[in-house]
């Protein structure tokens, strides 16, 4: 299958056009970083707290929200992580200066605002063994015998409850555990009247202090800059040095602009968005090899044309391929967008941004510079023999 079949665009005719519109965009980007609001730095870079909540009903959040900054432990942010009729939520609590896992904190001070009660078995907020050991000691049961008798009875009713709660997000009330087999009757009945079910479920909780925040930040920094530094040994080891600034210029032109949109849009910057921008410089650069080694081919096949003229007849042959191969990349990451839901959206975002100004900057940018690279060096090698 090929599109734009014998195409001959002039791109390089309009190359300053474009240039100067990428830089443009480059200092915007920069301006939203460095001057605007920057970058949302989450949990896995500032370090603190994070709770992923279910709740029964939609929740007041300004409850919630007040709650937590009662401990005075950092700055809170909830981001709703899935449909409204989930009613599931990230609480972040950002606390950059200080060591600990505030989890068991943040969870009591939620408990003591939402569900007022104190005490019992909390039958959304407890783990597996907190549920059996309450049933071994109420043995509802008559067991009987030593605990460990009492903990192999009711170990499988526990672990029956705990997998409940995991397919449904949250137990409701003691008519949840109704259709649950391995519970039984008086069990079940004692948890009815003892147990609290409460207004939320806590389905998960991730905590990184801010030390492990400023080393995996630094070392983040660190993978992006040497891929960078990777592809330019690459690609000045495989065609010649001026191709390989031309393709770092490039990389460092999508990730700035793409760190520019994550910054516009508020999104949070954390570990998976930047593998985001990994595989946003594997596709990009990918994509500019391409091109690069079609310019290689026809410049031993045209000798004599200008290299101007060379890279456009090479980008326009390369065009169909570049076309088919980022558009159904881009439907792809697009779905993901729209429709991966809140976990992988920021994931998809960078993607689907990444791709457009990839495609872009493989035409527009990496071969431009390339040019002037190679023009600015043939001037050097002119003037040296005139000497």
């Amino acid at each position: 299958m090929r599109l734009l079949t014998n195409t001959s665009f002039p791109f390089m005719k309009y190359r300053h056009v474009f240039v100067g519109a990428s830089l443009l965009l480059v200092a915007a980007s920069l301006g939203l970083l460095f001057a605007g609001p920057g970058l949302v730095m989450g949990v896995d870079f500032a370090g603190g707290t994070q709770l992923t909540l279910k709740f029964v009903e939609e929740p007041d959040l300004g409850r919630v929200r007040a709650a937590l900054e009662s401990l005075r432990l950092g700055a809170v942010t909830i981001q709703r992580f899935d449909e409204v009729g989930a009613h599931e939520f990230l609480v972040r609590v950002q606390n950059p200066k200080q060591e600990g896992d505030f989890t068991a904190q943040m969870v009591a001070a939620l408990d003591r605002e939402l569900n007022g009660a104190a005490g019992g078995l909390r039958m959304n907020l407890q783990g597996m063994e907190a549920i059996r050991d309450d049933l071994v000691a109420a043995d509802p049961d008559r067991v009987g015998g030593d605990v460990e008798d009492r903990r192999r009875h009711y170990q499988p009713m526990a672990e029956g409850i705990l997998a409940l709660r995991k397919e449904k997000g949250i137990l409701t009330s003691a008519a949840d555990l109704q259709g649950l087999s391995v519970l039984s009757a008086a069990s079940r009945q004692y948890l009815a009247t003892a147990a609290r079910f409460g207004a939320f479920s806590l389905l998960a909780a991730d905590n990184v202090g801010p030390l492990v925040g400023r080393d995996l930040r630094n070392k983040a920094a660190q993978a992006v800059g040497f891929s960078l530094v990777g592809m330019l040994v690459y690609i000045w080891f495989r065609f010649r040095f001026a191709y390989g600034v031309g393709a770092v210029v490039a990389l460092f032109h999508d990730v700035i602009i793409t760190l520019g949109a994550l910054s516009l849009t508020g999104r949070e910057m954390n570990l998976p968005t930047v593998a985001a921008l990994l595989t946003l410089v594997g596709y990009s650069v990918n994509d500019t090899v391409v091109i690069f080694d079609r310019i290689r081919e026809r410049l031993k096949l045209d000798r004599g044309k200008s290299l101007p003229d060379t890279m456009d007849l090479a980008i326009n042959q390369t065009l169909s391929r570049t076309v088919i191969t980022s558009g159904l990349t881009f439907i792809t990451v697009l779905c993901l967008y729209l429709f991966g839901g809140d976990v992988i959206n920021t994931f998809a975002f960078v993607l689907v941004v990444g791709i457009i100004i990839g495609t872009y900057s493989s035409i527009y940018i990496a071969s431009p510079v390339a040019l002037a690279i190679s023009n600015l060096l043939e001037r050097r090698r002119e003037a040296r023999r005139r000497r």
